[in-house]
């Protein structure tokens, strides 16, 4: 039971701590507010609305209102945890204008408050929703209060 058996554990441990001490591992801050680029809003907040109406079974196309909250993290790319208020539009979901379009009002009107968590890498235009979740905008306000 000699002191070999030691041996690769200390050095495997310091050199771990000697790495730890020059800064070669990364720390990842995780999410923080920060307001995104106007780019990069743009380009992300058009992901997402084409995104949920592609997926929705709703007639009318929906559109961004308001950004409410963005926050960030970086990783391999940028993970941004987004929430929205968007409202449904008076234009049919194939219509490629929708983005333009006004909203709806009176018995159509739908506004909508959705928090996603979208993940791009914005150097080679890469977008992917990875969670998306909403409610009506008059229910939010008692969940948000």
């Amino acid at each position: 039971m000699g002191t070999g058996r030691w041996r690769k554990p200390l050095l495997l441990l310091s050199a771990l701590v000697l790495s730890a001490k020059l800064g070669h591992f990364q720390r990842w801050e995780g999410f923080q507010e920060k307001p995104m680029s106007k780019k990069n809003m743009n380009s992300t907040l058009t992901f997402f609305i084409q995104s949920y109406n592609n997926a929705s079974n709703d007639t009318y196309s929906y559109r961004v209102q308001k950004l409410i909250r963005s926050q960030m993290q970086l990783t391999t790319g940028v993970e941004y945890i987004v929430t929205v208020k968007i409202g449904r539009t008076k234009c049919k979901r194939n219509d490629s204008s929708s983005s333009s379009c006004p909203l709806q009002s009176k018995k159509l009107r739908k506004s909508l408050i959705c928090e996603s968590l979208i993940y791009t890498v914005p150097w080679i235009n890469y977008f992917q929703l990875w969670n998306n979740s909403c409610v009506e905008a008059e229910h939010a306000g008692r969940d948000l209060g």
